[in-house]
């Protein structure tokens, strides 16, 4: 088992960079919106990869990590391609086609589930418990896809529901290729995804080639700075730091609290409406997600809990001596 050591770091360090992750990554799919309302969304985003990944580069470089080998190159530029690029400009698609911000959170909820079943495709065991976190997931989703804004843009649910799968097959990527330390992982995959998306973007996107700067509002600036200072630069270091002072399962916990947040900011602030389908699938989607980042964990505390409290309920004749 995996153990840590935190005698040396102040508690206010951990409320803060959880607090940070819970929030921020919440709030970067409204951030998202108002960038695309006058930035093309697909050249938004690599530029927005590519700044960061330049910046993650260099900062790795300080810190004295060493340049990936070309091994590694080609690891990052699968791993940066699926997920800088295809998840987040798919996510980006989605919410321009109508998906609304809050909902789009949700979908992405669904990606351990895809790697669960990544997992077990490369022959590696799914625990039973993980199972039963899909089949929920699933339904779920199923629910979820009646949500109005999926009825009235299906392309756009398409484009919802195909992010967390590409970002899913970068992750359960990650587990089987050669890459350098993380800082400069996460580097080179976000500048090789940025500049794909930048290369996509000038051939295909329209409006990409002939983008005026001046035109562009003060608020889709503000939000494309917001989505590369905090939602990745700052946000990314607190978890990767998160990751080497406690445990993977709080590391991870903003799952839960990432898609409230973006429902809350959505709902508040950008007017989104909700027909009440989410509030059915939701539930299903976080206990689906509960089993399958935590489902061992659950179940030995079940098991636990339900033995002394067996042992309170025994007959007193049972344990083998009879009362005088």
């Amino acid at each position: 088992m995996q153990t840590f050591s935190t005698a040396a770091v102040p508690r206010w360090r951990f409320v803060g960079a959880l607090a940070i992750v819970y929030v921020v990554w919440g709030t970067t799919y409204y951030a998202l919106g108002v960038a695309m309302r006058t930035l093309p969304p697909v050249l938004m985003n690599g530029v927005r990869f590519l700044v960061a990944g330049a910046v993650m580069l260099m900062w790795a470089q300080w810190r004295g990590q060493a340049w990936p080998t070309r091994r590694e190159w080609w690891g990052c530029a699968l791993i940066g391609t699926l997920m800088a690029f295809a998840a987040m400009a798919l996510v980006v698609l989605a919410q321009r086609l109508g998906i609304g911000s809050g909902l789009m959170a949700t979908v992405v909820t669904t990606m351990p589930m895809w790697l669960a079943l990544w997992t077990r495709l490369g022959g590696e065991r799914v625990p039973a418990t993980s199972w039963a976190g899909l089949v929920l997931g699933a339904a779920g989703a199923a629910l979820l896809a009646l949500e109005g804004d999926f009825g009235a843009t299906p392309l756009g649910a398409l484009c919802a529901f195909a992010a967390p799968l590409c970002w899913s097959l970068g992750s359960y990527a990650s587990r089987r290729v050669a890459l350098p330390a993380p800082a400069m992982a996460a580097g080179a995959q976000w500048l090789i995804g940025g500049a794909v998306g930048l290369a996509v973007a000038w051939s295909v996107e329209p409006g990409a080639r002939t983008v005026d700067v001046s035109a562009v509002s003060a608020a889709s600036w503000w939000a494309w700075g917001y989505l590369v200072v905090m939602g990745t630069l700052v946000t990314l270091n607190c978890y990767l730091w998160l990751l080497q002072h406690t445990s993977v399962a709080l590391a991870g916990s903003y799952s839960f609290v990432n898609p409230l947040v973006a429902l809350a900011v959505g709902v508040g602030l950008g007017g989104e409406r909700l027909t009440g389908w989410v509030f059915v699938a939701m539930p299903l989607i976080l206990a689906g997600l509960a089993l399958i980042a935590y489902g061992p964990a659950l179940l030995a505390w079940g098991r636990r809990g339900w033995l002394p409290v067996r042992g309170r309920l025994q007959p007193a004749g049972a344990s083998g001596s009879s009362a005088p």
